[in-house]
């Protein structure tokens, strides 16, 4: 999962914090540009030996650019994608670790108000439990980005944090690997938010998240705590909706609370109306047709983790799993677009004038917000979900 969008410093801060001209630097000869981060690394107070460790022998990997380029293919559905990913298997083997930590655990919820399926559901989705955490060379791998002059500004941010890993005992750089933007141990997470938020939680004095269970957990509690979760709400409710929905004000952007949903027929599956004061949206995965669901405040944090529609809801939906929820309803989803189709009706948004980003097939925020305001243009249901009907009126 790549972060490094959300929480690399903007380069005009970095040059502020650092006042040096070789923050602007990328591309080049490689040698001289891990020389302009070295002592970018020693200005920032670690010393030349740490920095030249964290360093020696760091070289392009190809492969990483690679991914750069190609990066984000999220084409499945909701309940493709979901049903995958949220296995009974999985649900299982995430049971057997809460009772495995659940001293640890019982920490994460104490101090940092995160329950233990929120944690849960990431460390299964990201490497399940730690078992496939990436292979590629995570020094590298951010020397080849940071190099790079698509994106410097994002990920240089990360190679000094990862200087700094080193520094602290906690990053072997010849050896550690992870994936292939930078992202590190069993909850994939990048090297800056491991030095602000690394926590260490068997005792032994390093934050080590690829190999301790404990340290990673409670690294991930700190993390969603300062992403804004608030303790004792909820993320994500299942619910049923009537027929006869108006949909216009459904989506991620709704600004109506969960009461004002109930009131017009929207029903929780488990009943629970307790927090009918909450900002929420409804959100539908598939259309109205398909599985549906509330969402509240707290479901932020998963747009933080990642900007993927159709994974902060399965990772959403699967914490709500191990705190008992039942399987969502499936329901029947009207046939969607392949990408053939779905790429042509881009291009026909884009011609109306909507900004659906890259023309490439996937269902991405901005088209399904284009979806939803040509369906409501043409008389079909809002529901943002794009389907050969809207495709042959447009």
């Amino acid at each position: 999962m790549n972060k490094a969008l959300r929480h690399a410093l903007p380069l005009t801060l970095l040059l502020a914090t650092t006042g040096l001209a070789q923050a602007q630097q990328c591309g080049g000869d490689l040698g001289t540009f891990l020389e302009g981060v070295k002592a970018e690394a020693v200005a920032a107070g670690t010393s030349p030996e740490i920095a030249d460790k964290a360093l020696a022998g760091a070289q392009i990997d190809q492969k990483v650019l690679a991914r750069d380029r190609s990066q984000g293919v999220f084409r499945q559905t909701f309940l493709e994608f979901s049903g995958r990913t949220v296995s009974q298997a999985r649900l299982d083997i995430g049971r057997q670790k809460i009772k495995e930590y659940a001293e640890v655990f019982a920490r994460a919820e104490q101090e940092y108000g995160v329950p233990p399926g929120v944690i849960t559901a990431f460390w299964a989705m990201e490497t399940d439990f730690g078992a496939v955490q990436g292979d590629f060379n995570t020094r590298n791998a951010l020397v080849t980005l940071a190099h790079d002059c698509r994106r410097p500004e994002l990920f240089r941010p990360q190679l000094l944090a990862l200087i700094k890993m080193v520094e602290h005992g906690d990053l072997e750089p010849a050896s550690n690997t992870g994936a292939w933007a930078g992202e590190i141990g069993q909850v994939q997470m990048l090297p800056k938010d491991i030095v602000e938020f690394g926590i260490d939680g068997d005792g032994d004095g390093h934050v080590n998240v690829k190999q301790s269970s404990p340290d990673a957990i409670l690294t991930a509690a700190k993390f969603i705590q300062h992403l804004g979760f608030k303790q004792g709400e909820p993320w994500i409710q299942e619910v049923t909706i009537p027929e006869d929905l108006s949909f216009e004000k459904s989506g991620l952007d709704g600004a109506m609370t969960a009461g004002e949903w109930f009131a017009l027929g929207v029903q929780p599956r488990d009943g629970n109306t307790a927090f009918a004061s909450l900002p929420a949206s409804l959100v539908l995965p598939q259309g109205r047709k398909g599985p549906a669901f509330i969402t509240y405040p707290n479901f932020n944090i998963y747009l933080e983790w990642n900007q993927s529609f159709i994974y902060t809801t399965s990772a959403a939906y699967f914490a709500t799993r191990f705190g008992g929820a039942p399987v969502y309803q499936k329901g029947n989803p009207e046939p969607g677009l392949d990408v053939d189709q779905m790429m042509a009706l881009q291009t026909k948004l884009q011609g109306l004038g909507h900004d659906v980003g890259k023309i490439d097939g996937i269902l991405g925020a901005g088209t399904r917000v284009a979806v939803q305001k040509e369906q409501q243009r043409v008389g079909l249901p809002a529901d943002g979900w794009p389907t050969p009907a809207l495709l042959n009126a447009l």
